[in-house]
């Protein structure tokens, strides 16, 4: 596109996302009724929805981007595009929400490229900016029920433990939302997991890290107590 009609679409989505009130629901139903743009190649729009990103730092706009690359997640052979697309926006992330959109994407891409995808989350997971040690550990299983491979328990731990003792509170209430997704894909190895390191764990991260269990959640406790 031009310069021209780069600015024209930017416009047009400006003054539509301005016009919708500030609910998700809402912002989603106006996306998927489509921009003027909306039938042009996959590239096209990407390109417009990327330079949107970069320079309209707004929420609501950012998550219109978002939801374009949402739209395409399950078609593989655009993965290597969107997860380029991904790690350049996670440059700019400053908030859970979108931060935690990324991982949704990133979640499925790691299905696909495990090795390539993994090995930029174990650069993230030692990074300054803690957005990026959030999207470490979250995109490792995101919601687990949503994934059909999973890596193996060593690797997902290899991100967790580095990050039980970080002192931000969204890295640890990322760090409990992967421990509680491990114990639901492995159970027998996230127990002795969580005993060995039972005083490291913040009181954020093992508050959520015992949602969805049952007895073991007052085992824990009890052990937790303890020490």
């Amino acid at each position: 596109m031009s310069k021209l009609s780069q600015d024209n679409v930017q416009k047009e989505i400006i003054a539509a996302v301005n016009a919708t009130p500030a609910v998700v629901p809402t912002h989603r139903a106006l996306h998927k009724k489509g921009f003027s743009f909306s039938g042009e190649p996959f590239d096209v729009q990407l390109d417009v929805w990327h330079n949107t990103w970069k320079q309209h730092p707004s929420f609501w706009i950012r998550l219109h981007a978002y939801l374009f690359l949402e739209r395409y997640i399950d078609k593989k052979e655009l993965h290597s595009t969107i997860w380029e697309t991904s790690m350049r926006w996670q440059e700019d992330v400053d908030d859970w929400a979108h931060c935690d959109a990324l991982a949704k994407l990133n979640t499925k891409i790691l299905e696909t490229y495990p090795a390539q995808v993994y090995a930029q989350l174990k650069k993230w997971n030692k990074d300054k900016n803690l957005w990026k040690r959030r999207q470490s550990v979250v995109s490792l299983l995101y919601f687990s029920r949503t994934k059909k491979v999973y890596l193996p328990f060593e690797q997902i731990a290899a991100l967790v433990e580095p990050l039980l003792k970080d002192q931000e509170y969204y890295v640890q209430k990322g760090v409990g939302w992967t421990l509680r997704e491990m114990y639901t894909v492995f159970p027998k190895e996230t127990l002795p997991f969580l005993r060995k390191h039972i005083k490291d764990i913040s009181p954020i991260a093992f508050t959520i890290a015992i949602e969805k269990m049952g007895r073991e959640k007052d085992v824990l406790k009890a052990a937790r107590k303890s020490k």
